[in-house]
């Protein structure tokens, strides 16, 4: 499972404290789809970002798959997340040197999957990119690169995948179809789903809400 305790995180701006969480604490067990919801500025994108290990809390802990992430080390953190976490960044992080092929195909090949190309290809048609596969990401429009984004998390199937809106680049049609994939990983290989959205077709999916306010989760 995912075990928060007492999150807080704090940083220092111009001389003044910020607190973006304040003594957060919850657990979700495994299998479970989560949508982390709230206002702008409610702390959400920091909160996933702690519970990847991207980044570590002024206090308190995570633990993922009975894993502290706070006693790893920055490599340690990367080498977990390459093991067992998906990660669908709400501003895409794409290599521009590889294509959309290659962008997918890297996890895979860093786990020494000997058909990563393949796989990777699946993927892409999966969310409609099947001829875009040699494409560079300044060739993709913006919704385009979401979609290498979101097939790049789910390429290596993970334990545990977690996506600042993902479909907050999309239309309509497109978003729908990409809602259904991600349940559809939840179903089939029991994912941990833990979604941060502003969309209410996409939260109520969802097994669970958590609902933030100024840095605090509301009960």
């Amino acid at each position: 499972m995912i075990l928060a305790q007492n999150l807080s995180y704090h940083l220092q701006h111009a001389g003044q404290t910020l607190n973006l969480l304040n003594d957060i604490s919850f657990e979700i067990p495994t299998g479970q789809s989560v949508a982390i919801v709230g206002q702008s500025g409610s702390g959400k994108t920091t909160l996933l970002g702690l519970l990847a290990g991207l980044d570590l809390p002024t206090s308190g802990q995570v633990q993922v798959a009975g894993q502290l992430l706070s006693s790893m080390d920055e490599d340690a953190r990367a080498a977990f997340r390459a093991q067992h976490l998906g990660f669908v960044f709400q501003s895409f992080h794409l290599i521009g040197n590889l294509s959309a092929l290659e962008n997918v195909a890297l996890p895979l090949d860093l786990r020494g999957q000997k058909n990563s190309r393949a796989q990777a290809a699946d993927f892409l048609r999966q969310v409609g990119l099947g001829q875009r596969l040699e494409h560079m990401p300044s060739e993709l429009s913006g919704g385009e690169q979401q979609r290498v984004a979101i097939a790049r998390a789910f390429a290596s199937q993970p334990a545990y995948l977690l996506a600042d809106e993902p479909t907050g680049n999309l239309d309509a049609n497109t978003g729908a179809h990409i809602i259904e994939l991600l349940f559809a990983l939840n179903a089939e290989h029991g994912t941990t789903l833990v979604l941060v959205t502003h969309e209410e077709r996409l939260a109520q999916r969802c097994q669970r809400q958590l609902r933030l306010t100024n840095g605090q989760l509301l009960a």
